[in-house]
């Protein structure tokens, strides 16, 4: 036995007799089984065997990364997330990668690669292009920038390719792991189950996951495509996080054959004076959806505290479900609920579809719809008119679509607007880190900083609160800190001032100025922007309070990775038909939709180290039979 491997967990210990052999390998855990602790274990004790040899370590958030370098700070390790990874590996080969972009923009099957108007892209498109191809958060391929989605496809084509640049990365890395494999795209393990089969150099790839807590869509989800030849697993049963009953309950919605059990380890968190915890369960339904009652009776009957959003969650499907409950529901319906963008997007389709080369660049919206709609009806009328739900909006919106018919047509169509600019990077609690690159717009960017500036200030961070505001640069003189002490209270009462009121004071009180970004999206986005100016700034205070981790709720996706002491998952569809709680209990929603449900339903019980209660809304009788087979006749329980 290779010194130090004596101490290493069983399952550790698998892993390296199949390093040994030279095989690839998966390690597949439960939720709580201390995957990560393994996957640091195998890091740990390659480096001690191989001092010399590189190793590389993916995973899928920032958060994950630092957690990795900070358990291990080794010259030889390199942590990043997937896309990182890529890019520094084809990145330098510049004639490639335009070659590769413009041979996919060419070919009909890849939808995610195009350049406007020009079909096929010459081969010389590039020729011209002064800068590399370049890597960002944002697409704009004409210039040479491509992102995330791009990036996977065209990292996918190179290795496919150009067997070399296999063996090159072979070469650098002599170990590869993929942390939450199971969220990774087809693509990545593609590449490397398949492609790097291409070079006869060696490595070794080794995978870290749970295919039951693919949450994710366009993921591989799991490696049954592949066989022992390609990768070996490794199965970790023992549970670390969670008491008996939601161990039980958990092993109930596993659907891959892993049973998991308590840890032997009387020093797990889940065990007490070396017995396992027993914890608590509970379905509770109503009548009645008022999810008041249901805290009542938790907060009354088993001293849950709603209050403490690090060790209390109630956990939604959707933002939109949460939206009322957390208080932005106006912001909310502006960034994801706007039908005369959709009718706008029919417009910019029917345009497309229909070949029309009319030059609409000096036209007002409302032009181009008289001139596509002039001498139409019945059907082709139909075509480039509002349907019925774009209609139901407009009647409520008149003064919105007549000023939306305003605005220049060319402008206007260029408006991108997704709740991912109003929402992306929300926090699971106060101390979880904002992660690289979010998707916030320009404008929800800058109210940040300005609510920033009066939380650190509300707060008595005054340090962080100087380094945070623009006023920084005036501070001379004792006078000058009493009249940034004046101009940063008189912000923090806003009463029922709007956003563009607050915006203004900010600017001209030197806390938060207006700068080229958001002056950038006045002009671009003059629509959205005179959507949200109007809003209560209170309004976005509640947005802030939510996104930055400071309430109870969370949705059931952003929660996967995170453990608190008690959790209330809510059961609701929210209208969203990739997920049916009803049909999954009752076992008759179709297969895909019964492995989206059952695995966010998993991931969502799994979160909870104390106490879990489930709330469904008017279950039918069949429901109620299931959830007492799953949760015990005793925590079946009626809220009247």
């Amino acid at each position: 036995m290779v010194e130090g491997r004596l101490v290493l967990e069983p399952e550790v210990q698998e892993i390296f007799k199949l390093i040994d052999e030279g095989k690839n390998f998966l390690l597949s855990g439960g939720a709580g089984s201390g995957k990560t602790y393994s996957l640091v274990s195998v890091i740990r004790q390659v480096i001690t065997e191989n001092p010399t040899a590189k190793v590389a370590c993916m995973t899928y958030t920032n958060a994950a990364v630092k957690e990795i370098e900070e358990r291990v700070n080794h010259k030889s390790l390199n942590v990043s997330t997937i896309h990182d990874f890529l890019w520094d590996n084809i990145k330098h080969f510049q004639k490639e990668l335009k070659r590769a972009i413009i041979t996919l923009a060419n070919d009909e099957n890849v939808n995610k690669i195009k350049i406007n108007d020009l079909s096929p892209v010459p081969d010389n498109f590039f020729e011209d292009l002064e800068e590399k191809i370049i890597y960002k958060e944002f697409v704009r391929i004409r210039d040479g920038i491509i992102s995330h989605d791009e990036l996977i496809i065209v990292a996918h084509y190179l290795f496919q390719k150009y067997p070399k640049l296999n063996s090159i990365v072979k070469d650098k890395y002599k170990f590869i792991f993929i942390d939450e494999y199971q969220d990774t795209s087809k693509m990545v393990v593609k590449t490397f189950l398949t492609h790097f089969k291409t070079s006869e150099r060696k490595n070794i790839i080794g995978f870290f996951g749970d295919a039951m807590q693919n949450i994710y869509p366009n993921t591989v989800g799991n490696l049954d495509a592949y066989d022992e030849n390609d990768v070996q697993e490794i199965a970790k049963k023992q549970n670390r996080r969670n008491p008996q009953l939601i161990i039980d309950l958990a092993n109930k919605l596993r659907t891959d054959g892993i049973i998991q059990e308590p840890s032997n380890d009387p020093n797990a968190p889940n065990m007490e004076e070396g017995v396992i915890k027993q914890g608590k369960v509970l379905f509770l339904h109503s009548d009645n959806d008022d999810i008041s009652k249901v805290k009542k009776i938790l907060e009354d009957n088993y001293d849950w505290d709603f209050n403490n959003s690090k060790e209390t969650k109630e956990l939604n499907l959707t933002h939109n479900l949460i939206a009322d409950k957390a208080g932005f529901r106006t912001l909310m319906n502006i960034y994801d609920k706007d039908n005369i963008l959709s009718f706008r997007d029919r417009i910019k389709k029917y345009i497309k579809d229909n070949n029309i080369t009319n030059d609409f660049s000096e036209n007002t919206f409302g032009e181009v719809i008289e001139s596509l709609q002039q001498g139409k009806s019945g059907q082709d009328l139909n075509k480039v008119s509002p349907t019925n739900g774009m209609q139901n909006f407009i009647n409520k919106n008149e003064e919105l679509y007549n000023y939306a018919k305003s605005l220049n047509y060319s402008a206007f169509s260029k408006i991108y607007l997704d709740k991912d600019q109003l929402l992306d990077d929300k926090k699971k609690d106060e101390d979880d880190e904002n992660k690289k690159g979010s998707k916030r717009d320009n404008l929800i960017k800058h109210l940040f900083k300005i609510q920033t500036n009066i939380s650190l200030y509300q707060n008595k961070k005054y340090n962080e609160f100087l380094r945070a505001t623009d006023f920084h640069y005036k501070i001379t003189s004792i006078a000058s800190k009493r009249t940034l002490k004046e101009n940063i209270e008189s912000l923090i009462d806003v009463g029922d001032k709007i956003i563009e009121e607050v915006i203004t004071d900010a600017n001209e009180k030197g806390i938060c100025i207006i700068d080229d970004k958001l002056t950038d999206f006045k002009e671009k986005k003059e629509y959205i922007y005179n959507r949200v100016k109007d809003v209560k700034f209170s309004e976005f205070q509640k947005l802030y309070e939510y996104l930055e981790g400071q309430t109870p709720f969370s949705t059931q996706h952003k929660t996967k990775g995170a453990e608190f002491d008690n959790v209330l998952v809510i059961l609701d569809n929210g209208g969203w038909n990739n997920y049916n709680f009803e049909k999954m209990f009752l076992g008759t929603a179709s297969e895909s939709v019964r492995n989206r449900t059952q695995k966010i339903f998993y991931v969502c019980c799994t979160r909870a180290k104390e106490n879990l209660a489930v709330f469904f809304h008017s279950p039918s009788d069949e429901v109620i039979v299931k959830a007492k087979e799953w949760f015990g006749d005793e925590n079946v329980v009626r809220i009247e």
